[in-house]
């Protein structure tokens, strides 16, 4: 004895069609495309509504004021213990010093008005230049553990070089270890 099979039959699909949207949608996309040879056209898409007579037609909207622009996010603070304005994975790899250093400012005897300033001009010339990552060499510092080692991660997070820098993090031994940074940029718009 063989088993019979009770199952339904299988239903035929119905197409639902297309509406009017659609279709002029379709032929808007595909309205320099000619169709091969022995192909049939689609149908043309049925015309707009006809507009509204003056008689009938609703009072213009109060003017309101153009919305403003989508503010960009105001970047948080740079922090060094955790990724901001970066992804996670971008973030272990600088801490890790797995990008290569492309350029280094050593601010060993300077002062803090001149590592301010040399700090800034470096900033912006390794950013013009479309480097990635930099070293920035502080110094470990005497006794108190030293002012540019402290204010460099300050400097970082002012205008104009908050603007260019996307992360920081000490630097490996091998690159210097707590006397140093590296310095993620932001990639040139």
């Amino acid at each position: 004895m063989s088993p019979t099979s009770t199952a339904p039959p299988a239903r035929a699909r119905r197409s639902r069609g297309l509406t009017a949207d659609e279709l002029a949608l379709w032929h808007h996309a595909v309205r320099d495309v000619r169709p091969a040879a022995g192909e049939p056209l689609p149908p043309a898409p049925a015309p707009p509504p006809p507009p509204v007579p003056a008689s009938i037609a609703l009072p213009a909207p109060l003017s309101a004021p153009a919305p403003a622009p989508p503010r960009r996010r105001d970047s948080q603070r740079l922090d060094p213990k955790g990724p901001v304005d970066i992804d996670r994975r971008s973030w272990m790899r600088l801490r890790r010093g797995l990008y290569p250093v492309e350029a280094r400012l050593d601010l060993h005897g300077m002062t803090q008005v001149q590592a301010h300033d040399a700090l800034a001009g470096f900033l912006a010339f390794a950013h013009g230049r479309g480097h990635r990552c930099v070293l920035v060499i502080t110094g470990r510092g005497l006794g108190s553990g030293g002012t540019l080692r402290a204010m460099t991660p300050r400097w970082l997070d002012e205008p104009p070089n908050r603007e260019r820098v996307l992360s920081y993090a000490p630097a490996q031994l091998r690159h210097g270890g707590d006397g140093a940074l590296y310095v993620l940029l932001r990639r040139r718009a």
